[in-house]
């Protein structure tokens, strides 16, 4: 949604419309992609994530006329664990 790049379903998360914890309508991701309602798919990075704010793709995406507090979303990547790239691993190393 914000690079606007294909990549499988499973690598990308799942955000939908709700509630953010003042109450205010926000953009929260579901990782497990079960909560009702329409969805949409972002690659989990804080640069997707800016480019979708960018162009304002939430509320398009998720159909919603008001405004939509990113913050949830923002927190959620922020908490989750960076991926160390790990040389490979082949017959020859050892």
């Amino acid at each position: 949604m914000g690079c606007r790049q294909r990549t499988a379903k499973s690598e990308l998360l799942r955000v939908v419309a709700g509630k953010g914890a003042d109450g205010r309508a926000a953009v929260v991701p579901d990782p497990s992609a079960t909560a009702p309602g329409r969805g949409a798919h972002l690659h989990p990075t804080s640069e997707c994530l800016q480019l979708a704010v960018r162009r304002r793709a939430f509320p398009r995406a998720l159909r919603v006329r008001e405004g939509l507090d990113h913050a949830p979303l923002e927190e959620h990547l922020l908490a989750r664990p960076t991926v160390i790239d790990r040389p490979e691993t082949g017959a020859g190393s050892s």
